[in-house]
C-alpha cells in the first residue's frame, strides 16, 4: 500500500499533528521500491508529510489480524498522545484534521467517534457478508457468532441505544479518555481472540459495557468529503479466509492461525450446539 499524501493541511496542524503511517517490512520494502523515502539525521523515514513506523515482532501470522494492532491499540503505541485519528491505507485524507476533532468530537462534546457502516447495522447481518465475501474462514465466523448469541448479543433494531453495531472502522476519531482507552483493550481481546474483523466485535464490546461507553457514530455519506477512497488492490491476505468448513480446516492444519483467533479453537463452557443464529436479510447486493 502506498502512502496517500493528504491535502487541504493547515501550518497549525503540521505542526500540532504526527502523521505516522505503520506499516510491516513486506510494506516497508514495496514503498522503498516504488516510492523515494527520505531519512532525517535521526534515522526517520519518510514520504511526504507521512513518517515510517516499522511493526516489528509481529504477533500473528495473519495481515488482517497484524494491522489491528495500531488501529485499535494507538493509546498504547503513542502513550503520550492526547488524541489520534486513525485512518486505513486505502483512504486518502482531504480535510484538516482540526476541523475533523471539532467536527466529530469537540462540537458536540463527544470523545469517540466512528463511521456508521455503509450496508449493515446488525452484526449478524455483518457476519453473513463477511462469509459470503471470504474475509475469514466461514465456519470460524459461524462459531464467532455463535458465542455472542450465547452471550446475549441481540440483533440490532430501533429500540437500541445507538445507531447501529456495525461500525466501518476505516476512521477512528478519539480522545485518550481513560474509558476510551479502556473499550480499545477490550474491543483488542475480541479481535485477539476470535475473528479478525473488528466490526463483528465492536457492538459486542458496547453491549458488554452496559451502555457505560458513550460514542458517536457519525453518517458513511460523510466519507465522500473527508476521503478519497483508493481500494485494496489485493483483496485476500491468507488462505483461512477460502475455508468452507469445520472439517476442511481440520484436514488441513496448516491453514488455521498459529498465533490468533485462539478463542475459536478453545473449548466454551456453554452449550453452543443448541445455539441458533438470527436470521439474516441481504439487503445490499454490495454487501
Amino acid at each position: 500500500m502506498m502512502p496517500h499524501q493528504p491535502s487541504n493541511i493547515s501550518k497549525r496542524s503540521e505542526e500540532l499533528f504526527c502523521f505516522l503511517m505503520v506499516v510491516d517490512e513486506v510494506s516497508l520494502e514495496f514503498i522503498r521500491r516504488n516510492v523515494s523515502v527520505r531519512k532525517d539525521s535521526d534515522g526517520g523515514q519518510w514520504v511526504g508529510i507521512w513518517r515510517l513506523i516499522l511493526l516489528e515482532h509481529q504477533p500473528y501470522d495473519e495481515p488482517r489480524r497484524n494491522g489491528k494492532v495500531p488501529k485499535i491499540l494507538t493509546h498504547r503505541l503513542f502513550p503520550q498522545a492526547r488524541y489520534s485519528i486513525w485512518i486505513d491505507g486505502k483512504m486518502e485524507l482531504i480535510v484538516d484534521p482540526l476541523l475533523l476533532l471539532e467536527r466529530y468530537l469537540w462540537r458536540d462534546k463527544h470523545t469517540f467517534a466512528i463511521a456508521q457502516h455503509k450496508h449493515h447495522r446488525n452484526v449478524y447481518e455483518e457476519a453473513d457478508a463477511n462469509k459470503r465475501r471470504k474475509r475469514y474462514a466461514r465456519p470460524l465466523i459461524d462459531l464467532h457468532m455463535k458465542i455472542y448469541r450465547y452471550e446475549g448479543l441481540q440483533p440490532w433494531d430501533q429500540y437500541k441505544r445507538t445507531p447501529s453495531d456495525v461500525p466501518e472502522g476505516a476512521i477512528i476519531i478519539r480522545e485518550h479518555t481513560a474509558l476510551n482507552n479502556l473499550f480499545s483493550c477490550l474491543w483488542f481481546n475480541e479481535v485477539n481472540l476470535f475473528t479478525p474483523r473488528d466490526q463483528l466485535s465492536f457492538g459486542y464490546v458496547v453491549y458488554r459495557l452496559g451502555g457505560l461507553f458513550k460514542f458517536f457514530m457519525f453518517p458513511n455519506c460523510e466519507y465522500n468529503s473527508i476521503f478519497i477512497l483508493h481500494p485494496h488492490i489485493r483483496e485476500h491476505s491468507s488462505k483461512i479466509e477460502w475455508a468452507k468448513t469445520m472439517e476442511e480446516l481440520k484436514k488441513h492444519p496448516e491453514l488455521i492461525e498459529s498465533r490468533g483467533g485462539l478463542g475459536l479453537w478453545t473449548p466454551y463452557p456453554g452449550n453452543l450446539d443448541l445455539v441458533v443464529l438470527p436470521p439474516v436479510a441481504r439487503t445490499s447486493k454490495a454487501g
